[in-house]
């Protein structure tokens, strides 16, 4: 079974503005390290999106409530393939004399999960982590962010996203829109599909409700787990909904 289809590359500054705001307590939090706290002398930041298959994309849009063994392993074996991918990256770009590190396999990556005990409107720290290949591929150019907080590209949204910071220094892509929600026609597709009801036009994701589905679907499916029924069967899927392409 085929996993992905063609990927799509973008290249963003080590010092956009963006990755300061990333700082802030309302978008991520002060543990957000930016490029060149992770790598001194970084120049740029390579980010990748490889979208899934038709095939697995059709596979989870037949049951409502449980991920298919299909969604299952490309979610899986995916990100299994995408860090082997990083790992290579880097090592040519080293191997040609540039040094460059990929935050999500560096032993300084963190996560954060769960409540952060207090009740500032921020929720500092709050489901994130110190790097966000997501919000990499935004600064990028390759997307904006939707109502279930995936990052729609040209190539839709169901597929896996990567990054790496290099020394090597690569012309900056212009980000082809200007606000993070540009390409979202919040049609509220993706609430509807949402089995555990996480999603809502009017107060977003909760991701608090999302985690504690996905634990469910770990429990079922361990040791793999997954949903993704916010990204198959909306106008986003596969590529930027119709009326909010840019002309």
């Amino acid at each position: 079974m085929r996993i992905f289809e063609s990927p799509v590359f973008a290249f963003g500054a080590a010092d956009d503005e963006y990755f300061i705001k990333y700082k802030d307590p309302e978008v991520i939090g002060e543990h957000y390290l930016m490029p060149r706290e992770w790598l001194p002398g970084a120049n740029t930041i390579v980010s990748y999106f490889l979208p899934f298959s038709q095939e697995i994309r059709k596979a989870n849009s037949i049951d409502p409530y449980w991920p298919s063994e299909e969604w299952l392993d490309g979610f899986a074996e995916g990100q299994a393939f995408l860090n082997k991918l990083g790992v290579h990256l880097q090592s040519e770009l080293i191997k040609a004399g540039y040094d460059s590190l990929v935050p999500s396999l560096d032993k300084r990556f963190r996560v954060r999960t769960g409540f952060n005990n207090n009740d500032s409107p921020g929720a500092e720290g709050l489901y994130t982590s110190n790097w966000s290949a997501r919000h990499a591929a935004f600064v990028c150019g390759l997307g904006t962010f939707g109502l279930s907080k995936a990052l729609i590209t040209r190539k839709g949204l169901a597929g896996r996203f990567g990054s790496m910071i290099t020394a090597l220094d690569l012309p900056a892509d212009k980000r082809p829109y200007e606000n993070i929600n540009e390409y979202c026609s919040m049609c509220g597709k993706c609430a509807k599909n949402c089995p555990a009801n996480a999603i809502s036009i009017e107060e977003g994701k909760n991701h608090q409700i999302c985690s504690e589905f996905l634990a469910k679907t770990l429990e079922k499916y361990r040791p793999r787990y997954g949903c993704g029924k916010c990204q198959i069967n909306v106008p986003c899927e596969s590529g930027i909904p119709e009326r909010n392409k840019v002309k």
